[in-house]
């Protein structure tokens, strides 16, 4: 997780990959619409494999929080 880095001056505060302008919602909206590691890699030479995973990881655990439910 430490590939991903979040600084209020950059992206509007918005999840970023190492520093650079490459937001994590931006990997996740690729995976999501059908590209595959190895064409994000072609498209963001600076990426690297180990950051895609690192996105995947980051939304799995901002999403892991228990839901509270009323009767």
């Amino acid at each position: 997780m430490n590939r991903i880095t979040i600084n209020p001056a950059q992206c509007g505060g918005r999840p970023c990959i190492r520093g650079m302008r490459i937001r994590v919602k931006d990997v996740l909206d690729m995976l999501a619409g059908g590209a595959s590691e190895a064409e994000i890699l072609e498209d963001y030479p600076d990426l690297e494999i180990e950051d895609i995973r690192a996105c995947l990881a980051y939304a799995a655990s901002y999403f892991d929080h228990p839901v509270l439910t009323t009767a």
